[in-house]
């Protein structure tokens, strides 16, 4: 039974030498110049800073949730058009009350000042 499974990790083990072979290929053959600008820290399109325990703007919160509705809605939407004549009302009922839920989280990061830039 196990002879089974030796194809796999066949595959498994080239597939693991090969993501270590690049890597090895990366690290001596592409350029290493480090300078002070590169080695600073890049921490949500601002400088650096001293305290660990300053605030965020709560700004860059409310985008990563509205990208996360954006996102959730495309990858349900599309497969549920595809077999959209196959799932009958119960289908449509549902995707209904998902965009529902999505529109009251977009209304929500509206509410907020999420899309207003300063």
């Amino acid at each position: 039974m196990l002879e089974n499974y030796l194809p796999v990790l066949i595959f498994i083990g080239v597939g693991f030498g090969f993501g270590a072979m690049l890597i090895i290929v990366g690290l001596t053959i592409a350029p290493h110049r480090p300078d002070d600008e590169k080695l600073t820290p890049y921490e949500c399109g601002f400088d650096a800073f001293e305290d660990s325990r300053m605030k965020f703007d709560v700004r860059f919160y409310l985008v990563a949730i509205l990208f996360i509705i954006f996102d959730l809605e495309i990858a349900f939407l599309i497969p549920w058009a595809v077999v959209f004549h196959d799932i009958g009302m119960f289908g449509i009922f549902s995707m209904a009350l998902f965009i529902g839920l999505l529109i009251i989280g977009f209304l929500y990061e509206w509410k907020k000042g999420a899309l207003e830039w300063e």
